[in-house]
């Protein structure tokens, strides 16, 4: 039987080395690349196409919820399991939405780590525990069909009604005068509170919710 193969994407050089050293003792899984970025990752997804991709969510550059979302569309049967430290609303959601079967904490165990890679192998999801409550918490809450925009900071709604007229992150830094790291926080923000996937559910949110207009005449 062919070895599982797993390609590591953490911008921490300890963090891939302390993987690889552990997973290369294991018979039936073989790390077949490493990258250090989500853009060296995505590429490196599309030359590989590796069973199984290991993600950290936060890194320079491209994230690892967008650098998910890159790989499963260059790479799309691989299965991205998120490995990172953070646990919050705003990571895990948007990270699941993007396409990761699975989301582990950085505080596994290297057994159960090799666990969730056999176990994605075989389309299974694992979820570490702290993070399957939020998501039965999330699920089992009654809510309307759509989430509602009051959820938002008076800047999330700025940057939302800017996303929706097409604007990239770098444009709307410029117009509202904030970095392009602070623009990815606030994106990030809106497509966790409004339960969304991506900038194109962004626009057809603020269209249906009359926050922008449907053209440009007024």
């Amino acid at each position: 039987m062919d070895a599982i193969t797993v390609m590591l994407i953490d911008d921490h050089r300890v963090v891939r080395q302390g993987l690889r050293d552990f997973l290369e003792l294991q018979d039936d899984i073989e790390v077949v690349g490493e990258a250090s970025s989500g853009a060296e990752g995505v590429q490196l997804a599309r030359d590989l196409l590796p069973d199984v991709v290991l993600m950290d969510l936060v890194m320079p550059g491209i994230d690892g919820v967008e650098t998910t979302r890159q790989v499963k569309t260059v790479s799309p049967s691989s299965k991205v399991i998120v490995l990172t430290s953070f646990s919050d609303d705003n990571k895990v959601f948007p990270a699941i939405k993007a396409g990761a079967i699975s989301y582990l904490l950085k505080d596994i165990s290297p057994e159960e780590l090799a666990h969730a890679i056999r176990a994605a192998q075989r389309n299974e999801a694992v979820l570490h525990p702290e993070v399957a409550a939020k998501l039965m918490q999330e699920f089992s809450a009654p809510r309307s069909s759509e989430a509602p925009v009051d959820q938002l900071t008076p800047r999330e709604m700025d940057v939302l009604r800017l996303v929706a007229k097409g604007m990239s992150n770098k444009e709307i830094a410029d117009t509202l005068i904030i970095s392009e790291k602070t623009t990815k926080t606030h994106i990030s923000n809106i497509l966790s509170k409004l339960h969304l996937a991506d900038r194109t559910q962004v626009a057809i949110y603020a269209l249906r919710k009359r926050l922008v207009p449907m053209s440009d005449e007024n």
